[in-house]
């Protein structure tokens, strides 16, 4: 008889833990991976400002973006010139002013590692945001915040962080601070889903 009343006390003391523990602590990278791997392409128009020292005004630019899991990303900028930068698997292709560019993102580990920060994060991949980040998560499932610091000795040479933030599955702004203090701040604008046309056309 004192062996189960021990026994309740125990688990009633394990419950009252549980719900004194505030929601927002259970909102951890896993769980926001899992939110952000729901959704598995898009497209999304963005606008970035960077401010750059010895310029009196941010540079801007503008264009749209477009992932499709598990590993594609592309930014198309269309202002304040046409270029495009696209990511499939290990390869970069790069095209301005007619040209067209491939490497390997072996070739470039500090521009490899800032393309899978965002490409990890569009795809909920936090096995690759781990091993390249240290990584902090703040908010809920609602509206969350994201604080990458490059692990990489070379990549933290030049690269103080990345943060993060978006509406539900929706990544809505990236911001980059660099080490000797220049930043760009990217706002992201998903745009709907394409409906398909009548008899499948």
């Amino acid at each position: 008889m004192k062996t189960r009343l021990i026994e309740r006390r125990a688990l009633l003391l394990v419950l009252l833990a549980a719900l004194a523990t505030p929601a927002w602590a259970a909102f951890d990278l896993p769980t926001l991976a899992r939110l952000l791997a729901q959704r598995k392409g898009g497209e999304a128009r963005f606008t970035e400002e960077r401010f750059v020292t010895g310029f009196d005004s941010p540079l801007r630019a503008s264009g749209t973006l477009s992932f499709s899991a598990p590993d594609r990303f592309t930014r198309q900028t269309l202002e304040p010139l046409v270029e495009s930068m696209s990511v499939e698997g290990n390869t970069i292709t790069l095209k301005r002013s007619g040209r067209s560019r491939q490497m390997s993102m072996d070739a470039v580990p500090e521009l490899a590692a800032l393309i899978e920060a965002v490409r990890g994060t569009l795809t909920g991949n936090a096995v690759t945001l781990d091993k390249h980040f240290k990584v902090s998560v703040e908010g809920d499932a609602a509206r969350w915040g994201l604080t990458l610091v490059p692990r990489d000795a070379r990549l933290a040479a030049q690269v103080r962080e990345l943060q993060i933030a978006g509406l539900g599955s929706d990544v809505r702004s990236v911001a980059l601070w660099l080490a000797g203090g220049d930043r760009s701040v990217m706002s992201i604008e998903p745009l709907p889903a394409a409906m398909p046309r009548p008899g499948g056309r």
